[in-house]
């Protein structure tokens, strides 16, 4: 038999609806190898037997002749950021260690209904804070992949690292992601997967730990557009508890994928090529126009003008939101809390916080709340809003001349855990390619296009048209059938 976790979930559904092996052969399978790669530490938590229980139920339902979901048999892995049902969710800090929602996330919820299992809680940067994901308070996840002739560990990018390090080393065949400013397509980049970032509303928000709940958008980590597409109809909708949700059908993106993009227009922002940029990000950037346009598309240059302003805006919108959100973390309610000996209110309120959250959480926690005080809001926070509006109405403008918009997804290849952590905004920028898509609203796709000199994926974005995640996903997967990219980390776990 094929060994069942080289399978993509596509392969796995059709897989279990054709009878050519069980939903509970593929969930045995992949349980042992979530087990077997501990020194990843991609998950947190495992969950082996809720695995197993829907295996079982989609086998069940196929021997009554019962239609089968969109997920059916396809075990998966869950950002801890999701709260899972009876099933500790932390959002990978110390300050919600121990929690046990006893609720679904509406996300988790619709995944579990089209037939999909967990096989666990995936590990992530705390409070989905970080690009390296090694702000986690349950360790640092660690790359699959290694640069070739060294033997150091790489990072996995972050946030969503945990679920782009378990889909690239094969021991998940996807994962759900979110994506505040780039957290499911700069990991994807780093380790030779896909994900998308739908449009913002498009899968709801509740039952999501928060972090910027203006930018905060789930979506899915797998290794095909294909996949990618099957997983997004599974977890997109509206949904009533969401105040920011889209009240708009789900297309069947599946089935309307087409990677023929005659009569589409491709834009390329100039405003992308930024100093800093590796030489291999530009040459794979090059391949991609060739490749869309020999799948007929016409090539066209486009202008972002506030591209520059972007990042320095997302890091004051996003720590602003997370000044506010996390304000409920206060030792009162649940998680952790330290009360020292005689102490009162504001000392066990202070003493908690200061022992829950990572560096990296109160550094932003700081800077949210100073952007938000008094006598900075206007200059800091107003301002950042309006240069918000400012790069929305780029893309607004630039898709009057184009369909999509093609531009790298990240301006490196992975770097060594521990070679970024001295500089804050050296890390900050690895999401500069990745933030305005995000402040815009706007579907964005990750595809793996090619290898660098030192045999680590590099990956090529594309942006779409609000609502327009057909047209995100037929441009990526017509750069996934031209770059045959076949490349998979050597097994060292």
């Amino acid at each position: 038999m094929t060994d069942l976790t080289s399978l993509g979930v596509k392969e796995i559904r059709d897989g279990v609806a054709k009878g050519d092996f069980t939903a509970r052969e593929v969930a045995e399978r992949f349980n042992t190898a979530v087990a077997d790669a501990a020194a990843l530490n991609a998950f947190i938590v495992t969950t082996p037997d809720h695995a197993l229980a829907a295996a079982d139920k989609v086998d069940a339902a196929r021997a009554e002749g019962e239609q089968l979901g969109a997920m059916a048999g396809v075990p998966i892995g869950m950002k801890d950021l999701f709260a899972t049902r009876g099933v500790q969710t932390t959002a990978a800090s110390h300050i919600l260690e121990g929690f046990t929602p006893q609720y679904e996330s509406t996300v988790s919820q619709k995944l579990w209904d089209a037939g999909a299992g967990m096989l666990g809680k995936l590990n992530l940067d705390q409070f989905a804070m970080g690009s390296s994901n090694e702000t986690s308070y349950f360790g640092n996840v660690t790359s699959p992949w290694k640069k070739a002739g060294s033997n150091a560990a790489m990072s996995p990018g972050g946030s969503s690292g945990g679920s782009s390090s378990a889909v690239a080393a094969r021991i998940a065949p996807a994962a759900t992601g979110t994506d505040t400013g780039g957290s499911i397509r700069q990991p994807a980049a780093f380790t030779g997967i896909c994900g998308i970032k739908p449009t913002y509303g498009r899968c709801s928000r509740w039952g999501v730990v928060a972090f910027a709940s203006s930018l905060d958008q789930a979506g899915p980590m797998a290794r095909s557009v294909e996949d990618c597409a099957i997983m997004l109809g599974a977890m997109a909708g509206f949904d009533p508890k969401d105040a920011t949700s889209l009240q708009m059908d789900v297309p069947d993106w599946e089935a309307a994928l087409s990677s023929d993009l005659r009569g589409k227009k491709v834009g390329i922002p100039r405003e992308y090529r930024m100093d800093g940029t590796d030489q291999a990000i530009l040459d794979s950037w090059e391949q991609g126009k060739a490749w869309l346009r020999d799948a007929g598309a016409e090539i066209v240059d486009v202008s972002l003008p506030h591209t520059k302003y972007a990042l320095p805006a997302y890091y004051i919108v996003a720590p602003a939101e997370a000044s506010s959100n996390l304000a409920r973390y206060d030792g009162v309610r649940y998680g952790l809390r330290d009360l020292p000996d005689g102490s009162g209110l504001q000392d066990m309120y202070a003493a908690t916080r200061a022992a829950g959250f990572g560096d990296e959480v109160k550094r932003r926690i700081l800077i949210g709340t100073y952007v938000l005080s008094a006598g900075f809001y206007d200059a800091y926070y107003t301002q950042a809003q309006k240069i918000r509006a400012l790069v929305a109405r780029d893309f607004e403008r630039a898709f009057e001349e184009c369909d999509v918009i093609l531009a790298p997804t990240t301006p490196t290849a992975s770097f060594p855990l521990g070679s970024m952590n001295e500089d804050p905004l050296t890390m900050y920028l690895n999401d500069v390619f990745a933030v305005p898509a995000s402040l815009a609203g706007l579907p964005a796709m990750s595809v793996p296009a090619t290898t660098n000199a030192d045999g680590l994926p590099l990956g090529l974005q594309l942006v779409g048209r609000p609502f327009d995640e057909q047209g995100v996903l037929n441009a990526g997967l017509a750069i996934q059938q031209r770059a045959g990219f076949t490349a998979k980390p050597e097994k060292w776990w």
